[in-house]
């Protein structure tokens, strides 16, 4: 029988409660009665706040079938239209893509320190158009475009010096090309939403928090306050 770690109760770390959450606050009359609106509305101003330096990270969190093993991690968010928030990445390789080919829902979280708000997504996870991630891929720097094609996302790396040789290896293939093209394997997902919480702090940790839910993408919003 192997022993057991006895179990401590000093904490290694211990944060006191002492930040509190007294900007703003979040009524059903002030709430749009299309979530994406709202989002729109909130993003602009976490925009507009000089102290959000990304206002556009965002957690994207996943889970592996049959395991249920959740993994998690912070990207940058692109696009939104009427259908969902989309996001650009590797899909071939990497954990999440391992996730959402074995089960296709992702829940997203923003957080905007200074403004005192986040904004939690759960929803079904598309690939967009190919003529969407060309697009977008497009717009992005050199460097970039050669980093898609050099980095096997989350696969083993004996060491930095074999990224670095990736990265010149691609250099040099795309020497000249004026317009890299963009990897079969990297592109845009959606996630098309079935849950927007729109979250604002409040003093005591009482804060407002208005869900807008549906069964099916096809179905109306409902607006639920739910408790803090």
């Amino acid at each position: 029988m192997t022993e057991k770690t006895p179990i401590t109760e000093n904490p290694i770390i211990f944060a006191p409660e002492t930040y509190q959450y007294d900007k703003d606050s979040l009524d059903e009359s002030q709430i749009d009665n299309d979530p994406i609106m709202q989002f729109t509305k909130w993003f602009a101003e976490a925009q507009q706040d000089p102290s959000e330096a990304i206002p556009e990270a965002v957690n994207f969190a996943s889970a592996e079938l049959p395991s249920g093993r959740i993994s998690a991690r912070v990207l940058l968010f692109k696009e939104l239209d009427e259908r969902g928030f989309t996001i650009y990445s590797n899909w071939e390789t990497s954990r999440k893509a391992h996730d959402i080919s074995t089960n296709p829902q992702a829940a997203l979280t923003f957080f905007w320190k200074n403004l005192q708000r986040q904004v939690r997504i759960e929803g079904l996870v598309e690939k967009v158009s190919r003529e969407t991630s060309e697009r977008y891929f497009r717009t992005r720097p050199r460097g970039s475009k050669v980093g898609a094609w050099s980095s096997p996302q989350s696969a083993p790396l004996k060491n930095r010096e074999e990224l670095k040789e990736l990265v010149e290896k691609n250099e040099t293939r795309f020497d000249g090309v004026e317009d890299v093209p963009c990897p079969e394997f990297w592109g845009g997902v959606r996630v098309v939403p079935l849950s927007i919480e729109f979250w604002q702090g409040r003093q005591s940790r009482l804060h407002d928090r208005m869900v807008f839910s549906r069964e099916t993408e096809k179905d109306p919003w409902k607006i639920t306050r739910i408790a803090p």
